[in-house]
Order: C-alpha cells, then sequence, then structure tokens
C-alpha cells in the first residue's frame, strides 16, 4: 500500500513539473514578439517556435511568371484586397510540380511591400503552432500572408487539425491582417484511397461520401480561394526558358530554330516534365555554359 503512495505522488509531481514547463514555453512564445526585428520584409517560424527575420527574401519579378495569367490576376486581385483593408480569401495553389505555384507567392512581396505586406514562412510539421503565429501577428500593424509551401499530410498526420481552426472552425475570430497561402500537389492535402470512395453510398440517386472523404474535402473547402496548375504545353515552356535567359542577359529569340531552343526541349525531355522550374534551370545551365565559353 505505502509503494502505491509513494508511485501515486511521484506520478502528481511529475504533472506539475510537466504543467509548469509547459506554460513556461507557452509564455515565452506570448513574450518573444519583443526580440523581432519588425523592420524585416519576411519572416520564417522556427521548430523552437520563435519568429526569425530573414535579411533577403527571395522573390521573382512578378512579369517572368509565363503561362499562369489567370492564376496570377486572381491572386493580385486577392492579395491587393487584403492590403487595402477590404474582405479577402485564404487561397490554396494546387497543381502540377514546377508551375510556378510558390514562385507567384513569393513574388506578391516586391508588389505590394509598401503598402505593408510581409510573408511568414512556416513548414508544414510547425502547423501545430499557427494559434501561437496568428496571436503574435493580431496586433500588428502590417499585412500578413503565412505561407506554407508543398503542404500535404499523411495518414495519421493530426497538424492539420491546427491548421482547419485557423482557417474557419476556431471559437477565436481571424484576426484581419493575417491570410494564409498554401501550395500543394495535392488538391485536397490529404492522401486520397480507392478504399475510401468504395465506401460512399447512393442514397434516392444522390452520393454521399464516406466520413474519411469529408474529413479530407472539408480541409481544403476552408481556403476561400482555389487556383489549379497544370503542365506546361510546348509553345509555354519555352516561353518561360526564353524569358529567364534574357534576365540572364542572353538573347532568346523564339520561333527562329535557334539552338537554344532545341536544347531546352532536350532537357524537357530528359526530365519527363515542361514546367516553369525546368525552363528555370535549364535556362541557368545554358547562359552559364554560353558565358563561360
Amino acid at each position: 500500500m505505502q509503494n502505491t503512495d509513494t508511485l501515486e505522488q511521484i506520478l502528481a509531481q511529475l504533472t506539475r513539473l510537466a504543467d509548469t514547463a509547459d506554460a513556461r514555453l507557452a509564455e515565452e512564445r506570448r513574450t518573444v514578439g519583443g526580440d523581432i526585428d519588425w523592420s524585416a520584409l519576411a519572416f520564417r517560424w522556427r521548430d523552437d517556435g520563435r519568429l526569425q527575420a530573414i535579411s533577403s527574401p527571395s522573390a521573382m519579378p512578378i512579369d517572368r511568371l509565363h503561362g499562369i495569367d489567370r492564376q496570377k490576376d486572381r491572386l493580385l486581385a486577392n492579395t491587393r484586397q487584403f492590403v487595402a483593408g477590404a474582405p479577402a480569401n485564404n487561397a490554396l495553389l494546387w497543381g502540377s510540380r514546377g508551375a510556378g505555384k510558390s514562385s507567384l507567392v513569393k513574388a506578391l512581396l516586391p508588389e505590394f511591400v509598401d503598402q505593408g505586406l510581409r510573408i511568414v514562412e512556416v513548414p508544414a510539421h510547425r502547423l501545430v503552432d499557427l494559434p501561437d503565429l496568428v496571436a503574435m501577428l493580431t496586433d500588428r500593424p502590417e499585412r500578413f500572408i503565412v505561407f506554407s509551401d508543398d503542404l500535404s499530410f499523411e495518414a495519421g498526420d493530426g497538424s492539420y487539425k491546427a491548421l482547419k481552426a485557423v482557417l474557419d472552425g476556431s471559437l477565436a475570430a481571424a484576426p484581419d491582417n493575417v491570410l494564409i497561402y498554401a501550395t500543394s500537389n495535392r488538391r485536397h492535402l490529404l492522401p486520397e484511397y480507392q478504399s475510401e470512395n468504395q465506401a460512399a453510398q447512393q442514397v434516392d440517386g444522390e452520393i454521399h461520401h464516406s466520413e474519411a472523404v469529408e474529413e479530407k474535402i472539408s480541409l481544403s473547402e476552408r481556403f476561400g480561394l482555389w487556383l489549379s496548375f497544370y503542365p506546361f504545353d510546348q509553345a509555354n515552356y519555352l516561353a518561360i526558358a526564353a524569358k529567364h535567359l534574357t534576365a540572364l542577359g542572353h538573347d532568346a529569340c523564339i520561333g527562329e530554330d535557334a539552338p537554344w531552343e532545341r536544347a531546352a526541349l532536350r532537357w524537357a525531355l530528359a526530365r519527363g516534365t515542361r514546367s516553369g522550374r525546368t525552363a528555370e534551370q535549364f535556362a541557368r545551365d545554358w547562359a552559364g555554359q554560353q558565358q563561360v565559353r
């Protein structure tokens, strides 16, 4: 009996120590704002729960982004509303890899920085910290885009629930100066399995999805703006490569069967994709070779 009492006392003491440590960590996260260089234009949320200024944010000029004019116009309009203090939507950019999703988000910074726009990059595995981050940004005069790149969740990953709560579903109202822009190769952000679709039922001619499918759809539906990105055709791929070559100081004329065009097509064929990323990588390789020669 005495041993049982001792174990219970030890367990109670460990529980108190854990509660004290959690409270201290939460307090540190609330007060860390005093150490932040708020004059920075971009920030990174670190694994230790701190906001770190990025001294030289990477952003491609938005006029270098070719072949995604519709997506560009929609995101520019939404961001323009946001920085003006008008209603705007959280945005999900999904689709083919290398199509310019993350580049488009980053290109917003130089476009709207003079209007108070700032970008905070949050890795997917730290989305559990979103409530703490949003609380830190709420009373700031700047307008913040919380950016999570290449977002996806694996089966059993519960961190997406924090994202759902911040997007729409928490008792606390979302602040007016924070939006979430995310990019993903998956439309619903979570893996989809054939067995889940087979669990759907038909009732009076209507399809009722299984609970697993409904859960996945409910996450992406919390983004008010969906922008879809698709693979580029050959003409757009070459146009993107030409823009990058020109920016690197290389004269790139299209339609004259120039050597760089044939090289660009071979480059894409070797990688099995015609994407904006592939075009940029080719341009750097080609321009570098010409400069060395």
